[in-house]
């Protein structure tokens, strides 16, 4: 049986030319998913300085021309055997009815194409994708500019220093959602891990050790742990991969120089600075052309 049973689209439908009602339907088709498709509206600040029956007229026009056109699209896709269900609303609190429709829709997956915000406003305001890979309570698949067909290449990335504390577990789920994913749609699998010892290590001198022994202990110790990860779920050696550097930096260059369709991440809860500065997953949204599927 498909991991996949039910999937959740939320699309802005200003943006009709996004190729993100195309790849769920592939995804749907290719699981044997239901779709429901959900086209949010922001409220319009401006309608608010209409006269009461003109605001009310406008809203209505808006309203039903979105709702037209999101009926033919859901028209073609039942043409091609999809089970397909579709609805279209005004929201004055985008995060909260999002996950209100989780709640209700009960997915597998919640899909949502990448809604890119300025530095500036990142400062500002927690942009809306943060908050749903803060506190959607099932995966989340954020759509970059992949085409509009299936994933062909699949990277799950892992933090193996996390899995000393407590990120075994979520490692784990990294990649058995990966392999499912990757098996799910006949796609390549491969599992990078990148990392920076020298954040943990720049200033610190153990028995006598210098920097530099203690930096390469600390590569060879990691790469171990690496290695038994990839060997518990059988990844072959050529689909191994490993960068130094800062994990942002790194895995966004590992993407562009392997066309990497998918990248499947952990998610994890902040607090305090560390959650106002964004965690590697929601800065990778910004930094990579491909995919974000978070676990």
């Amino acid at each position: 049986m498909s991991q996949y049973q039910h999937l959740l689209l939320i699309i802005n439908p200003a943006l009709r030319h996004s190729p993100a009602i195309s790849q769920a339907a592939a995804l749907a088709k290719a699981s044997g998913a239901s779709l429901h498709i959900a086209a949010l509206i922001k409220w319009w600040d401006f309608l608010s300085l209409l006269e009461e029956g003109d605001r009310a007229r406008a809203r209505a026009a808006y309203l039903q021309d979105h709702h037209e056109w999101l009926a033919s699209q859901a028209a073609s896709l039942r043409a091609e055997g999809l089970r397909v269900t579709t609805e279209v609303g005004w929201s004055e609190d985008m995060k909260r009815e999002i996950l209100d429709h989780v709640t209700v829709n009960q997915p597998d997956l919640l899909i949502k194409e990448v809604q890119h915000e300025s530095l500036l406003k990142r400062a500002l305001f927690t942009p809306l994708d943060w908050q749903l890979l803060r506190d959607c309570p099932v995966p989340v698949y954020l759509l970059g500019a992949a085409g509009p067909g299936l994933p062909r290449k699949v990277v799950a990335a892992v933090d193996v220093a996390a899995s000393e504390d407590d990120g075994g577990a979520l490692n784990d789920r990294i990649v058995e959602q990966a392999t499912s994913f990757a098996t799910q749609f006949g796609a390549e699998l491969h599992l990078l891990y990148a990392y920076d010892v020298s954040q943990n290590y720049l200033d610190e001198v153990v028995n006598n050790w210098t920097v530099s022994e203690l930096m390469n202990a600390r590569r060879q110790e990691l790469q171990a742990h690496y290695s038994a990860l990839a060997r518990k779920f059988g990844v072959t050696a050529e689909h191994r991969h490993s960068r130094e550097g800062h994990p942002v930096a790194a895995i966004s260059e590992f993407a562009e120089e392997h066309d990497v369709d998918v990248i499947v991440m952990g998610r994890v809860q902040r607090h305090g600075l560390e959650k106002l500065l964004g965690s590697t997953t929601e800065h990778i949204l910004y930094q990579v052309p491909c995919s974000v599927l978070a676990v």
